[in-house]
């Protein structure tokens, strides 16, 4: 069986800095429901006073009212990430493209009452993007900061290529914001039959049909991987299968 993928434990951040992610992910939540409710008509300062904090403080955190919001959509990203870059219990191997449909599932699906008003707030975000563009520059942002940071988690899952990598991530990071974005265009529950998580595997399915990396087992063997990039997960690679067999060919017709 192949062997998951060995990772590093991060540091744990000092207390200065988890007081600091708290204090703005709280503010961002604030932000959120302000938008929510009143869209491009929300100004720093009344964010920063619903939150209890000065508007020097609000400041020293975000450089405009806007970019409140982003500790709040993140959060959802990084537990997607994080989800994917552990391996799952068990000792059955699963396919990357079946643990990456989990993982998403997992992060769309609400567990509980905040983390379900946390998607409402964030239906609310993007309807009132139309009204104030600069939040919509955020909501990129922080799909493409995502997408970057799925590149080498899903590198490691499937022993690809880098551009295979790219793509794999491009495809992923997609489809859970279409999914997202199609849900908060309608008004269905957040955990039910049309809600994220149902259509972030419709959407993911969609987009990585042509990916074939994802088709190997969860835990690529690292060291299987680096003495021959062209297999994963102990298969050949078609594709640097087909790309030699091109080069052959061309040698005999010369």
């Amino acid at each position: 069986m192949p062997a998951a993928p060995r990772t590093t434990p991060p540091s744990r951040p000092s207390l200065t800095e988890r007081r600091k992610a708290e204090t703005q992910l709280e503010i961002a939540r604030t932000a959120a429901a302000l938008f929510a409710e009143r869209g491009a008509a929300v100004t720093a300062d009344e964010i920063a006073r619903t939150s209890g904090v000065a508007l020097r403080t609000f400041y020293r955190y975000f450089r405009t009212k806007e970019d409140a919001v982003a500790p709040l959509l993140a959060s959802g990203v990084r537990q997607w990430i994080d989800d994917l870059a552990t391996p799952p219990a068990g000792p059955d191997a699963l396919p990357v493209r079946e643990v990456l449909e989990r993982a998403a599932r997992r992060a769309l699906t609400p567990a509980d009452e905040p983390a379900a008003e946390a998607l409402r707030w964030t239906r609310g975000l993007l309807r009132a993007m139309p009204g104030d563009p600069a939040l919509r520059v955020v909501w990129h942002r922080v799909h493409h900061d995502s997408e970057e940071a799925l590149r080498p988690v899903l590198a490691r899952l499937t022993g690809a290529n880098p551009l295979a990598a790219r793509l794999a991530a491009a495809a992923a990071n997609t489809a859970m914001r279409v999914a997202v974005e199609e849900w908060a265009a309608g008004d269905g529950a957040p955990d039910g039959p049309q809600g994220p998580a149902q259509l972030v595997v419709r959407s993911l399915r969609a987009l990585t049909a042509g990916l074939p990396e994802l088709d190997g087992t969860y835990g690529v063997e690292e060291r299987g991987s680096e003495e021959n990039p062209g297999r994963r997960g102990g298969e050949e690679n078609p594709a640097r299968r087909g790309d030699e067999e091109s080069v052959a060919a061309g040698g005999r017709s010369r």
